[in-house]
């Protein structure tokens, strides 16, 4: 893995004033590949992943875990593609002292699935929201449910199922995209059927859905109202496709837009952004669609109001997206995010460019169409550092974003695609 890795550290993302015009491909989901690689776990055999975003700096955490735990791992960036063996018994502690993901949960389920035990250290991630960093609580009764005992010391969560995991009904009190993957990675090798009630249906489960059943799982969907699996003893290897990123398709879609530039990006998947593309598209943006690209160009800016919620409605993701759009249009554009309250901490960092903005209760009110100008500001997750980025290309002067090795968690080729876009970003 170490060669493919970059040299740089990301501390910092150096943006300027650009026009951002060109073509670009959408790469392979961040959100679906994470999941995908921990579902490897959960069988002995080759597997085989196409459309793989390498540079993604969680990927390679990830990576680095299943080769700790005794994955033989190949990645092939000339092809986008990662190869992924089992040669030797894995391990099922994962031992790791260096940063972590939220995707360890998945690990930890995985391992209790095909093991009957495993730990892993508290998962890292996003700090989001007023409530700050997510907690696991819902995983833990998941597992619970299935028969697993679950133990948690020194910040390593520890899972026991001597006779295996034994298919149930799982209850999610709320629409958990994190818990309901985890639910299906648990019950595709548990004893017997489970079934998730309440599970929060989106495009990056469906693809870890598919990748499974394609292994030899049995999993059916009944729409937002609940999901089937039928235990199997073991899966087999596969080659598939990575989804592309939607977040990603969005981010080069607003960029187009607010710098007034024209965009070709290729690999669109309209399917999963109905919802956005109506709101855009009434806001101003100019969108043409081809067979599978989506060309912009000669856009407007005009204010949005939207609220997030579980798919098929906006993503919590896409809100700083689209709270940077609106900083760009004339008027009053009001946010609420139902799904992390309070995640605005974004605007106060573009404030410091000059953002008119203010949030009361859970309501994020932008006064849009003044002049940004370029400064120090600090990515506090991943959306928040591309959305930091998307206002410094519309900034007069030098944006400085700090912390951007949030940006590069969950952006392939970031910089590179920004310059063959005509645009001027920086690594430092």
């Amino acid at each position: 893995m170490e060669e493919v890795k970059k040299s740089v550290d990301h501390q910092k993302l150096i943006v300027k004033k650009s026009v951002l015009s060109g073509e670009v491909k959408v790469s392979g989901a961040k959100n679906s590949v994470l999941r995908l690689l921990a579902a490897s776990l959960l069988s002995s055999k080759k597997i085989n992943l196409k459309n793989y975003p390498y540079t993604l700096l969680d990927a390679q955490v990830h990576v680095d875990m299943l080769v700790q735990l005794g994955k033989t791992v190949n990645v092939d960036p000339a092809n986008n593609e990662i190869t992924i063996e089992e040669s030797k018994t894995l391990e099922t502690d994962l031992v790791w002292n260096r940063r972590s993901i939220r995707n360890t949960l998945l690990i930890l389920g995985a391992l209790t699935a095909r093991f009957g035990r495993g730990s892993v250290p508290a998962p890292g991630g996003c700090e989001i929201g007023s409530t700050g960093t997510r907690g696991f609580e819902l995983h833990v009764d998941l597992l619970q449910k299935l028969g697993a005992t679950v133990t948690v010391s020194d910040g390593v969560i520890h899972t026991e199922a001597v006779n295996g995991l034994i298919g149930n009904d799982i209850y999610l009190p709320i629409r958990s995209t994190g818990a309901t993957e985890n639910a299906i990675l648990c019950g595709t090798l548990a004893k017997g059927i489970t079934r998730i009630w309440n599970p929060h249906i989106r495009p990056e489960i469906i693809d870890l859905i598919n990748f499974l059943n394609l292994m030899g799982a049995k999993i059916k969907v009944f729409g937002q109202e609940h999901i089937e699996i039928k235990g199997v003893s073991e899966l087999r290897g596969i080659n598939y496709e990575v989804m592309p990123d939607n977040v990603e398709a969005l981010t080069w879609l607003i960029g187009a837009s607010i710098t007034g530039g024209e965009i070709e990006i290729q690999d669109f998947p309209f399917e999963h952004l109905e919802v956005p593309l109506i709101f855009l598209r009434e806001s101003g943006v100019e969108m043409f669609k081809g067979r599978s690209s989506l060309v912009v160009r000669n856009s407007r800016c005009y204010p949005l109001e939207i609220s997030t919620g579980p798919y098929p409605g906006i993503n919590s993701d896409m809100q700083p997206l689209l709270a940077t759009f609106a900083a760009f249009a004339k008027g009053e554009s009001k946010f609420i995010d139902l799904r992390f309250p309070g995640r605005y901490g974004y605007a106060f960092e573009l404030k410091k460019m000059g953002l008119d903005c203010d949030v009361s209760d859970n309501l994020l009110t932008i006064r849009g169409g003044n002049k940004l100008v370029g400064t120090d500001v600090t990515a506090l997750d991943l959306r928040a550092g591309v959305a930091a980025a998307l206002a410094g290309f519309c900034a007069e002067g030098t944006t400085v974003i700090h912390d951007a090795w949030q940006v590069a968690r969950g952006y392939d080729n970031f910089v590179e695609k920004i310059t063959q876009l005509g645009g001027y970003a920086e690594w430092q």
